[in-house]
């Protein structure tokens, strides 16, 4: 099954750039500024999992949670443009796609539109986005659909005639919620588990496989 689409709304982390290592070291910063033990990767990546839908962390941190986000989210922050990496091979789909379609991000990231756009500078990423769309530019971050809102406004399409496009449920709710057409990732932290339950139109590996997943509108 092919999507048809004008434009295209990507999330950032675990979609087009893999961040991994910047959660494992903000968590290894803040687990070690409570003096506590680190868990195994697997618990500790359930950190931004849960932080994103909202859900307790208590029995991961085993501490003063407060204190320990004030660490966690400050290394993070400071150490994304240092720590992340593109998702392999996709300045070659995002080139793709771009021929065809207008693309934007919307990020959950505390993170100015200017912090955003060197970031991928480094990846020379940037030029394939018409609008990028974080955290500081709306008051319900996803699953609510006001990011998505704010982007087909920017991009000038309608909202059926876009594909959202992410590694998370967040992500898939939020664009369902939109009356998107949804595409799950499994390059980021959730697994085909975890997205199948949100039912997105469609699954793919990462974003790479994408173009071969898209017919453009006219």
């Amino acid at each position: 099954m092919k999507l048809k689409a004008q434009a295209i709304i990507f999330d950032l982390d675990g979609t087009i750039v893999d961040s991994k290592e910047a959660y494992l070291e903000a968590a290894r910063v803040a687990f070690q500024t409570l003096n506590l033990r680190m868990p195994e990767i697997w618990t500790v990546l359930e950190i931004p999992k849960r932080l994103e839908q909202k859900l307790p962390i208590d029995d991961i941190v085993n501490g003063n949670v407060a204190a320990f986000l004030d660490a966690y989210l400050k290394t993070y922050y400071a150490i994304t443009r240092e720590k992340t990496k593109p998702i392999p091979n996709v300045q070659i789909a995002l080139s793709k796609l771009a021929e065809k379609a207008k693309l934007a991000i919307t990020t959950m990231r505390f993170a100015p539109k200017s912090q955003i756009v060197t970031d991928l500078e480094q990846f020379s990423l940037a030029q394939y986005f018409c609008c990028i769309i974080t955290a500081l530019d709306t008051n319900n971050p996803k699953p609510s659909p006001e990011a998505l809102i704010k982007a087909v406004r920017a991009l000038n399409v309608n909202l059926c005639e876009c594909i959202v496009v992410g590694d998370s449920v967040v992500d898939v709710r939020a664009g369902k919620a939109a009356g998107a057409k949804t595409v799950s990732v499994l390059s980021g932290l959730f697994s085909h588990r975890d997205l199948i339950l949100e039912e997105p139109d469609i699954i793919i590996d990462d974003v790479t496989r994408l173009p071969e997943q898209v017919d453009f509108a006219d």
